[in-house]
C-alpha cells in the first residue's frame, strides 16, 4: 500500500515550483508529451492546427525538416503544407504534435509566460494514472536538479 498525502497533479506543480529553470523546462516538456498521448485520435488534427498556427518561421523550418526525415515528399516550411500533410503521417502524427506543441511551449517559456499557466491548461486533461507516472518522473527530475545539475 502506498502512502500519499498529495494528489499527483499537485505534486507535479509543487515539484515544478521547487526546481531550477532547466528542470522546470524538462517537466513542462514531459507534461506536454503526456498531454499529447492522452488526446483522442479524432482531436489530433485540431490540436495540431492550433499548435502550428502559433509557430514562427524558424520553428516551421525545424518542423518541416523533421517531416523530411519521414520522406513524406518535399516538405515546405509553411503552415498550410504542414497541416495538409498531417493526416498522411499515420503513426507519426502524435510525434509531430509533440514537436509542434513543444516549440509552442518553448516560445511561451522564453516569453516569460508562467509554467503555472501551462500546467493549468494541460494537467486537467491527464488521467489519474498518467499523472501518477508523470509525478514519479518529476520526482526523478527534482532529485537530478537538487543533487548537483548545472542550472
Amino acid at each position: 500500500m502506498s502512502l500519499c498525502f498529495i494528489e499527483p497533479q499537485d505534486a507535479i506543480r509543487v515539484i515544478a515550483d521547487s526546481v531550477g529553470r532547466e528542470a522546470r523546462r524538462q517537466i513542462l516538456g514531459e507534461v506536454v508529451a503526456a498531454w499529447v498521448d492522452e488526446i483522442p485520435e479524432a482531436d489530433l488534427l485540431s490540436h495540431y492546427c492550433r499548435a502550428v498556427a502559433d509557430l514562427d518561421e524558424h520553428d516551421l523550418s525545424l518542423l518541416a525538416a523533421w517531416h523530411a526525415s519521414l520522406e513524406v515528399g518535399h516538405p515546405v516550411p509553411n503552415k498550410e503544407f504542414l497541416v495538409n500533410v498531417f493526416p498522411s503521417l499515420g503513426d507519426n502524427r502524435r510525434e509531430a504534435l509533440r514537436i509542434a506543441a513543444g516549440f509552442r511551449g518553448e516560445d511561451a517559456f522564453d516569453a516569460g509566460l508562467g509554467e503555472e499557466e501551462a500546467l493549468d491548461q494541460v494537467l486537467p486533461w491527464l488521467t489519474e494514472e498518467r499523472c501518477r507516472r508523470l509525478a514519479a518522473e518529476c520526482l526523478e527530475l527534482y532529485c537530478w536538479d537538487r543533487l548537483g545539475s548545472e542550472n
